[in-house]
């Protein structure tokens, strides 16, 4: 037991002075393993309660219940005090001012709320003297005033923390302080330090024996100034004759529980600081990359690319939760709603749902107003450009409900409509799939002309095919004639040719071929019709006649042979052999057309296809076909020298 192996031994003295009540009070209670002494100084006015007492003996009732040395507990006693005083402060304010020492008999802890003071002696000389809580004592504290100058400094009294105060309130607790045998404490209230000076107190320890002669002396010390007022004063004498020896082999016993406790502890605790610390940094970090992301953002938006503006305010309002900043994480998430509403308008205009644009695009207008950093100009452009490509839209979707029920005309007017619209809003896709429909509905238009042409050219051609079974010739003839018109204007070169071989049948019809007759003399057309002269043929000359068409061979008149004289040549000789020819001085054999065929024209068919391929006009063309002399077999005479051969014109319809 430690008070068994220890010696300390306690008086006092306590005294109203010049008035009629003692307001102070002391008391104190030694246990066998720690002790308590507390004194206390009542500052009110009340008659029937004694604020000091009430504070002296709840602070003895709660140590008695839980003895301690753990200052944490001892501030705890103390507000149970303070908290006592309060309730009870029913007619007038409850204070006091409280010193409280607890002790396990090898060392000391000492509580203050007020100015009632603790010194502590060792060897004859002032060891440790508590702090008031006193203006005074923060002047001394400040360096102001000298510390023996607070005993008598007028703002000794003006206390900032005493028990019973209204407002705030913090006791103070000391760290635990080692005895050693023969060192004196005494505990005093202030009608004894302010008339008892420290170095009257040092005397008065060199002179007397023990705690009681202590208290005595000190106190007739007190008296002897005959002051004309003397305050309320208590004077607790404590000796500390023997202190308890701890045992080295507890001691090492507690080094060691106090190890394997405190380097867990140690550790924990070094974890946390490293974890606080980390978390610090961690914070910076993210302050950091809240206004580096947000900067980023800003001038993205500045610059109009909003996409990379959305994935920036996304980064700074993640860094801003990471931190729990509600005020930048607010404002982060306007920014970044803003920005995702021109984001998704811009991708509602690109897949053609205007409707869906037009409203992102005008919330986005109306939470920018307070925003400087979008730029609401632009956003209305925005709106204003989604509102003409949706009417680009009407129009194309009424072109294409007339394109439907096959009104290519009034479908083409709409998509001409449709085409201004889209260059006036700058629409370069709307524009793309205008032309596209264009194209299309054009190529629907021509497809359906073409079809109703075809229908009417090939009724056309079987009226003409009709006409020519009644042998109604020239009917036949202006029918065919119309049906390959018909067929021209609609591209159907392949029927316009098809039907060209009809018109030349016909026209052969209605105008045939001249027949040479068999003595030599022109035969007249069927007709009646008679041939005018070849060009260049001269006036009473031999006309001649044309070759008629399928003959194997023809004669061309011998170089200077002249018109109107008789051919002196003999007849040629059979085509399936070669012919001889006879040499004169003057006159050279004529060839046969196996000898010369370059003197034989094409034939009339491919002349035809050759004027109708050179051309795709509907203007009749004529084609001038040679014509060779007349043939030898009728009169066995070759043509003259300056006879030229004879021409027929062939009038084609295409």
């Amino acid at each position: 037991m430690r008070k068994e192996n220890s010696n300390f031994q306690t008086s006092f003295v306590s005294e109203a002075g010049t008035f009629i009540e003692n307001r102070d009070y002391f008391a104190f209670v030694e246990l066998d393993d720690v002790a308590c002494w507390v004194i206390a100084d009542g500052i009110d006015t009340d008659k029937e309660v004694n604020s000091a007492e009430m504070a002296v003996q709840s602070i003895l009732q709660s140590y008695l219940d839980k003895p301690t040395m753990s200052r944490r507990r001892l501030k705890k006693y103390i507000f149970n005090a303070h908290n006592w005083l309060k309730e009870e402060s029913t007619r007038v304010r409850l204070k006091a001012s409280i010193m409280i020492v607890v002790t396990d008999y090898s060392k000391i802890i000492w509580a203050v709320a007020g100015n009632a003071r603790l010194y502590h002696f060792r060897h004859g000389r002032l060891q440790t003297r508590s702090h008031d809580q006193s203006l005074a004592q923060q002047m001394a504290d400040e360096e102001q005033i000298s510390l023996a100058a607070i005993d008598k400094h007028e703002e000794r009294h003006n206390l900032l923390s005493y028990l019973g105060k209204p407002d705030f309130f913090e006791p103070y607790v000391s760290k635990k302080i080692l005895l050693s045998d023969g060192d004196v404490m005494m505990l005093c209230t202030p009608g004894a330090w302010e008339e008892v000076s420290c170095s009257e107190m040092l005397e008065t320890l060199e002179e007397a024996k023990g705690p009681e002669e202590m208290a005595d002396q000190l106190e007739e010390v007190l008296l002897s100034k005959q002051k004309q007022v003397i305050h309320n004063y208590t004077i607790a004498s404590i000796y500390a004759n023997k202190v308890f020896k701890e045992d080295p082999k507890k001691r090492w016993k507690k080094i060691k529980t106090a190890l394997f406790i405190g380097i867990p502890v140690l550790l924990l605790v070094g974890g946390l600081v490293y974890m606080k610390v980390r978390a610090a940094e961690r914070f910076a970090e993210n302050v950091a990359s809240i206004y580096e992301h947000e900067k980023s953002a800003d001038a993205y938006v500045s610059e109009k690319d909003y996409d990379k503006a959305l994935l920036e305010y996304s980064e700074a309002r993640n860094a801003a939760k990471r931190i729990d900043d509600k005020i930048y994480k607010q404002l982060l998430s306007k920014k970044l709603k803003i920005t995702e509403l021109i984001v998704n308008g811009d991708k509602f205009v690109k897949d053609g749902k205007l409707k869906q644009a037009l409203e992102s695009y005008k919330k986005a207008l109306e939470e920018a107003k307070n925003h400087k950093e979008f730029d609401k100009k632009e956003i209305q452009e925005k709106i204003d450009q989604a509102e003409k490509i949706a009417q680009v839209q009407l129009l194309i979707k009424e072109g294409d409900l007339r394109a439907s029920s096959e009104d290519y005309t009034g479908a083409m007017e709409m998509y001409q409509q449709a085409k201004l619209a889209a260059i006036n809003a700058s629409y370069t896709e709307g524009q793309k799939e205008i032309k596209t429909k264009i194209d299309e509905t054009q190529l629907k238009h021509m497809g359906v002309e073409k079809g109703t042409q075809q229908l009417e050219g090939e009724k056309m051609e079987k009226d003409g095919d009709r006409l020519l079974a009644e042998k109604d010739l020239e009917g036949a003839l202006g029918a065919y004639l119309q049906a390959q018109s018909i067929y021209q204007e609609a591209g159907m070169m392949e029927k316009a040719l098809g039907i060209e071989r009809k018109i030349t049948k016909v026209d052969g019809l209605l105008n045939p071929l001249p027949v040479p007759a068999g003595n030599g003399e022109e035969q007249q057309p069927a007709g009646g019709q008679i041939l005018a002269p070849a060009s260049g043929q001269a006036s009473g000359q031999t006309p001649v006649p044309p070759v008629k068409q399928g003959s194997g061979a023809a004669f061309t008149p011998a170089a200077g042979q002249q018109s109107g004289q008789a051919p002196t040549t003999p007849p040629p000789a059979p085509a399936t052999q070669q012919s001889q020819p006879v040499q004169t001085p003057q006159q050279e054999v004529p060839k046969t057309a196996e000898t010369s065929p370059e003197s034989v024209p094409p034939p009339l068919e491919q002349q035809i296809n050759e004027a109708q391929q050179s051309t795709q006009k509907a203007t009749p063309k004529t084609v001038e076909v040679e014509q060779v002399p007349k043939q030898a077999q009728a009169s066995h005479i070759p043509p003259a020298d300056d006879q030229k051969p004879a021409s027929v014109v062939i009038n084609l319809h295409q």
